[in-house]
């Protein structure tokens, strides 16, 4: 599934969390295969450590994936393409270094387990192995999780505050401000609210806030909704399928019937609606676009 591009936000983090809850917790990590070497973070304690202990709870921050594993924690960040497939029989023989996409191979005791993959060349999955999730510098950065009762109307306008100037689109897409929320789902958000990619944070008036905020809570629990149950390798499908704008340019609003229409950037894109959300100015550049006040 990772030919489509999309990029492992929090409800697929979130999805595969309640996926490896299901079928792996309760299991004893019987080793781990290191394919890629580029992807381990840490070397203290070594990933060998984590042979013969107990898988107790699957957990999640931000987009980062926490495997407790009797104490001893292996964090999982999947970054722009990487993915988890899961295999109910896992091949016995230790897969050769450098080998396609595979970057990591963790075997469970009843011959289970699961493959962490990348597609392209440039690499930047992720594993950790912790004696505590704080220890990894993305976790410990993180700003709250837009899924826990402390993120309120209030607490979000006091970001946004802070933030000041800011596009409101950044804003979404920081880690360090709001934990989970990545490219595509931040356009969704956008477009759920009425509200410009370009706008600055701190203009967002007090109904603005509200919508935003409702737009936020309400669009990442449907995502995770549509992926509850689902198995790990139909979770992006899913996640394409179920957006409204993002990756969508050319295609009609499923609001208004206006084009959907696209801004690009050096490495990524964002997709929004004209008549929705900027009054129905185009902004067909980032750099020659004046900001929506």
């Amino acid at each position: 599934m990772g030919t489509l591009g999309l990029v492992p936000e929090l409800p697929e983090v979130a999805a595969l969390a309640e996926f490896l809850t299901e079928r792996a917790v309760g299991h004893a990590v019987a080793r781990v295969d290191v394919a890629a070497i580029s992807v381990l973070k840490t070397y203290d304690p070594p990933l060998t450590a984590l042979g013969g202990l107990t898988l107790t709870s699957v957990g999640r921050h931000g987009k980062f994936l926490d495997l407790d594993c009797d104490g001893l924690h292996l964090v999982i960040h999947l970054a722009r393409a990487g993915w988890l497939r899961w295999r109910d029989s896992q091949p016995t023989a230790p897969p050769r270094p450098g080998s396609g996409p595979l970057a990591l191979r963790v075997h469970l005791d009843d011959g289970s387990g699961f493959d962490l993959t990348e597609a392209g060349t440039r690499k930047r999955l992720a594993v950790y192995c912790v004696r505590d999730p704080a220890e990894v510098p993305g976790i410990a950065r993180l700003g709250p999780d837009p899924l826990e009762p402390e993120f309120t109307v209030e607490a979000l306008g006091r970001l946004l505050d802070e933030a000041g100037r800011a596009q409101v689109k950044g804003v979404l897409r920081d880690q360090s401000v709001i934990a989970g929320i990545g490219n595509a789902y931040s356009d969704e958000v956008l477009h759920v609210a009425k509200l410009s990619p370009f706008k600055p944070a701190s203009n967002l008036t007090a109904p603005e806030r509200e919508r935003l905020h409702a737009a936020i809570v309400d669009t990442l629990t449907d995502a995770i909704e549509r992926s509850r149950g689902l198995a790990a390798g139909d979770l992006k499908a899913e996640k394409k399928i179920g957006l409204r704008v993002h990756g969508r340019a050319g295609q009609p609003c499923p609001v208004c019937g206006d084009t959907v229409r696209e801004v690009s950037f050096a490495d990524s894109a964002l997709q929004y609606c004209p008549t929705c959300q900027t009054g129905g100015q185009v902004l067909a550049d980032r750099r020659l676009s004046k900001l929506l006040r």
